[in-house]
């Protein structure tokens, strides 16, 4: 008897629905899979036929034939064990073929019979959804996830044996064996434990954070050791806004898919914060592997990607962020496919001005010129090329340290960044972009017009300090955010000296290399 039950996968962000066709006829007894399938796929035969076994439920002596439609998409994980399972039964005609209708089955097999977690639910069950299906079944810890999205009746099973006496149940007893999961009220999230008001000083970099948060800009900070630099970028996330509902389920379908997700609360309304070790490879920054997955800086993706002592990693991974920065997504490809990942995120960095981190103050530093010039060239021209604020953060004195003094804290900063965004999305509507950052050349004239004074300004600064076209664009846009910050209608004279300013203080990085 032939039967089809409906699942989903996984290939690299995208979701697609899968059609597991199971066939039993008479013939030399075996179980066959066929579908561009991986090693853990095909070992589902084994698991299924163990299981239903543990259960007191033996496979006649026929061939069974188990085909994952698409067949010329590669299939992995294990989520596929419960769907053949299934098949198998209604093949089998111990379950009727009508019950299995209209419904969404994932889950792994234990040899016991037991539903254990997969990873992805997330986004397969948001793909069903879009397909029109609205009722899904999935494993008992995988149950929250599933029931972030919407307009989807969620069943939860722990055990093969639920899943078999629910559709054996008539339809007044359903809810009996598996009742739909009832979507929680979203768990309270504890605010950004560290707080701006912890620093001491560094007005500048502070302010230079709240135009990089308010623009989504990238920033980064240069000082000497215990300034401030890494303060300040583990605070970045406590003045930018929350994630909204369409936001938070991007993170959470790319949470989802490396296995990363909080059981507990499976979406958030936190931007991530990423801050890899320098030593980290190239392929766990981008992602891929022999079974692709996301990276750190996917993992990233609407938040904030924080790499600190930044000459430190090596030039050649560092490169590698050349493209994800321009393109906001990650492309791998590999043998049988090429795999697209998002990468939109606000890159920070930190950096001391030469391995010992005290020049130009000789009285300390007594590194060469040649040891200066080594550790900048770690950091590429392209790169600094892309990043929009340069802020210097000078040691602090100890006036400032004994005074007791306390610092705006986030909350306050919070607000500015909050109205500068209000602003933007005003100007944005209807529009591919979210924020200033996002504008390519040509959008310049028209969403950042320049008076004559301001254009005969740029002409200026365009010709003293021989500026490249992404420069000078790269300053009109963090001076439309400066004027956005300072609830400005038009860019003004002095929104675009503050912003070259931030541009000057990049210049130095090579400066002290030379």
């Amino acid at each position: 008897m032939y039967s089809t039950i409906l699942s989903g996968a996984i290939y690299g962000m995208e979701s697609y629905l899968v059609q597991v066709e199971v066939d039993m006829s008479p013939g030399l007894p075996c179980f066959c899979m066929v579908g561009s399938l991986s090693g853990e796929v095909k070992e589902s035969g084994e698991r299924v036929r163990v299981a239903l076994k543990n259960m007191g439920i033996h496979l006649p002596p026929v061939h069974i034939a188990v085909n994952l439609s698409p067949a010329d998409i590669r299939k992995e994980g294990t989520a596929f064990d419960l769907p053949i399972a299934v098949g198998v039964l209604v093949s089998m005609e111990q379950l009727k073929k009508e019950e299995t209708e209209g419904i969404l089955f994932i889950g792994e097999l234990g040899l016991n019979g037991e539903i254990r977690p997969v990873k992805g639910v997330l986004p397969i069950v948001r793909a069903a959804c879009e397909n029109g299906i609205r009722k899904c079944l999935v494993p008992k810890e995988n149950e929250r996830e599933a029931g972030m999205i919407n307009k989807m009746e969620v069943l939860a099973a722990s055990h093969l044996q639920q899943v078999i006496e629910y559709l054996k149940a008539g339809p007044d007893k359903k809810n009996r064996v598996l009742s739909p999961y009832q979507k929680k009220e979203r768990e309270k999230e504890e605010g950004y434990s560290p707080d701006f008001a912890d620093i001491i000083g560094q007005e500048s970099a502070k302010r230079a954070a709240v135009i990089a948060a308010s623009g989504f800009h990238n920033m980064l900070i240069m000082g000497p050791p215990g300034s401030g630099k890494t303060m300040i970028a583990k605070r970045m996330p406590s003045i930018l806004p929350p994630l909204s509902e369409e936001e938070s389920l991007e993170v959470a379908s790319v949470y989802s898919i490396a296995g990363m997700l909080d059981e507990k609360n499976p979406v958030t309304r936190k931007r991530p914060f990423l801050n890899p070790h320098h030593t980290i490879s190239p392929y766990a920054l981008t992602g891929g592997g022999k079974r692709p997955k996301p990276g750190i800086i996917s993992l990233s993706h609407r938040g904030v990607l924080f790499l600190d002592e930044l000459p430190e990693f090596k030039r050649q991974t560092l490169d590698i962020l050349r493209q994800p920065l321009e393109d906001k997504k990650v492309q791998i490809a590999r043998t049988y496919g090429t795999f697209s990942y998002p990468a939109d995120f606000m890159l920070i960095g930190a950096m001391n001005p030469c391995p010992c981190g005290y020049y130009p103050d000789r009285n300390k530093c007594r590194c060469t010129p040649y040891e200066i010039h080594s550790y900048i060239s770690h950091l590429s021209g392209p790169i600094l090329d892309r990043i929009d604020i340069c802020v210097e953060a000078p040691k602090i004195e100890i006036g400032r340290l004994q005074s007791g003094e306390k610092g705006v804290n986030s909350r306050s900063l919070r607000e500015k960044v909050m109205a500068a965004r209000r602003r933007q999305k005003e100007r944005y509507e209807g529009t591919s972009f979210r924020f200033n950052a996002d504008l390519g050349p040509g959008d310049m004239e028209k969403y950042c017009p320049l008076g004559t004074e301001e254009k005969k300004m740029m002409e200026t600064m365009f010709q003293s300090l021989d500026l490249s076209a992404r420069a000078y664009h790269k300053v009109i846009k963090v001076a439309r955010t400066i004027a956005d910050v300072e609830s400005s209608r038009e860019i003004k004279e002095e929104h675009l000296a503050e912003a070259v300013c931030y541009y000057r203080a990049g210049e130095k990085v090579f400066d002290g290399g030379r």
